[in-house]
């Protein structure tokens, strides 16, 4: 990583982020050797990324051909016109972005057990509101998806954060671009901003 001071070794973030998206983009490599990327739908849980599908397809063939994975979840933050910090130079205008990128080992889940826990999971993360039985190796309404869905585990090997909100900025600069962007108010500068005022909380408290 070329800038490191968009370099984040902060497990609540990271977990946060991981928590929060909802799909990522799985790296394999095909059985004629080409590479693919294949978005899904995840869980973090234990310690580990689990995603669901199709027992069968390209996918399914090239992790069994080669378990090695890199798994990458990206969220947009704010675009920033170059006019935040410059009245004419258009070089400052950039775009903020949170970013998790994972190399890892995908192993085929075999227990009824496991896969009942991971979709749990995967249903409380996309509908949490509830309204639906919940899974459980035991529950007869389940019995045949549990047999012939397929979920994947990604055992983690290695795990980096590239976070960009203003960290190369002086601080008052950094609140400067804060502030605007929360007084322009969509939803996504109000998620920006949130991300920046964490950012600069923790900057303060280091010495």
């Amino acid at each position: 990583m070329r800038q490191t001071v968009y370099q984040t070794h902060e497990k609540a973030e990271i977990d946060r982020l991981l928590a929060e998206e909802g799909h990522g983009f799985l790296g394999i490599t095909t059985p004629d050797g080409w590479p693919s990327v294949v978005p899904v739908n995840f869980v973090h849980l234990d310690g580990r990324v689990y995603f669901h599908g199709a027992s069968e397809g390209e996918k399914m063939d090239s992790l069994g051909a080669d378990p090695r994975v890199t798994f990458t979840v990206v969220r947009d933050l704010s675009v920033v016109p170059s006019y935040y910090q410059h009245p004419k130079f258009a070089c400052p205008a950039t775009q903020y972005y949170q970013s998790v990128m994972i190399r890892g080992r995908a192993r085929f889940v075999e227990t009824a057990e496991e896969k009942a826990r991971v979709l749990q999971a995967l249903m409380e993360k996309l509908q949490p509101e509830g309204g639906y039985e919940p899974i459980t190796a035991e529950a007869p309404r389940y019995r045949k998806s549990l047999a012939t869905t397929a979920v994947t585990a990604i055992e983690i090997e290695r795990i980096t954060g590239k976070f960009k909100f203003g960290q190369n900025l002086p601080r008052r600069k950094q609140e400067s671009v804060a502030d605007r962007l929360e007084q322009r108010g969509c939803p996504i500068d109000l998620t920006t901003g949130a991300v920046m005022r964490r950012g600069l909380a923790a900057r303060k408290e280091k010495p």
